[in-house]
């Protein structure tokens, strides 16, 4: 009976971190969106949690496993280090969401794996190959959504230089929608995956999957109903950065951003890399604005960002361990 009630009780931790990842990161979704106008945030929202939840259908569980099995060994895994791997980055979520900084929820999950794992086993426990596979991403995933971003948006200019800045708002303020939709199934497939990771890894933990690791079909149905929930939630305060204290965005750059953030994120998802959405629209929303000039970018502000996302792995893993360290000694 007490297993039971400690599994529930880590489950629906894991739960709280799904909601508040999309809670933190609904700004990636919408604030482009919102930013142009062409939906109410109370729209978007409601647009976004859709079709976080729609990505179920599309995708199978690569992200998912590389969480459970390719950060730490599984063979380490306990009841306190899944608690202090979720609750640093809880805790380091609140911080940056209070903040309004787009911080990554996925690298803070991973961070306080890290950090858990090497106080619980050394390096021997951690899985280098997921590691520097992630690490590798936290560079790439924005990079290649600047490119994109900058590709698709002087393509886009070039394709309508015979076109009025009337005519051009009311194409890609429809088209942004779709764009909208796809960068959101986009998430949904990375962002949910990574607490389903968890899960299972409590599951495997308890020899409940049997031998093989797995991600059950309930796990995936409960991660993406309550990512999509926390994304109706709405975090407005990383909204207002990503949609205006960047780059000034209208619709046609709403949607080259988006659709750029979208194409680099459901690929690494297909490969089974867990990247940060929050790094990867950041980067194509830069991308979009130095189009313009390159005095266009709030370049103190996105500084700022940067910064934040140096630090999200080691102080994530700083609060885990410590966490942990409470655990145990307690």
């Amino acid at each position: 009976m007490a297993d039971t009630v400690i599994v529930i009780f880590l489950v629906l931790t894991a739960l709280a971190f799904d909601f508040i990842n999309g809670f933190h990161d609904s700004a990636n979704a919408i604030s482009t969106v919102v930013s142009t106008r062409v939906l109410s945030p109370r729209q978007a929202v409601l647009w976004a949690a859709f079709f976080n939840f729609i990505a179920f259908f599309l995708v199978g569980v690569p992200v998912a496993k590389t969480i459970g099995t390719g950060i730490i060994r599984p063979d380490i895994i306990s009841d306190a280090v899944v608690f202090a791997a979720l609750g640093g980055a809880i805790v380091w979520n609140l911080i940056t969401w209070y903040f309004g900084l787009p911080s990554s929820s996925s690298h803070a999950l991973i961070g306080g794996l890290m950090g858990v794992g090497f106080v619980k086993g050394g390096m021997k426990v951690l899985v280098l190959s997921g590691i520097t596979k992630t690490a590798i991403f936290i560079v790439l995933s924005p990079a290649i959504g600047m490119a994109l971003g900058l590709v698709f948006m002087v393509t886009v200019l070039n394709l309508c230089r015979n076109s009025t800045v009337y005519r051009a708002d009311r194409i890609f303020r429809r088209l942004q929608l779709l764009s909208a939709a796809v960068f959101s199934m986009g998430h949904g497939m990375n962002d949910a995956q990574k607490t389903m990771g968890i899960i299972a890894m409590v599951l495997f933990g308890r020899g409940m999957l049997g031998p093989v690791f797995h991600i059950p079909i309930w796990v995936e149905i409960a991660c993406y109903t309550v990512i999509a929930l926390g994304t109706m939630a709405g975090g407005w305060r990383i909204v207002k950065t990503m949609g205006t204290k960047i780059t000034k965005l209208r619709p046609m750059g709403g949607f080259c951003a988006e659709t750029a953030a979208a194409g680099a994120i459901i690929g690494a998802s297909l490969a089974g890399i867990p990247v940060s959405t929050t790094h990867t629209i950041t980067g194509a929303i830069v991308g979009v604005g130095a189009t313009h000039r390159i005095r266009a970018v709030h370049w103190g502000v996105a500084g700022t960002i940067v910064w934040a996302w140096v630090l999200t792995i080691p102080l994530t893993a700083l609060i885990s361990a410590a966490i942990y360290a409470l655990l145990t000694v307690w």
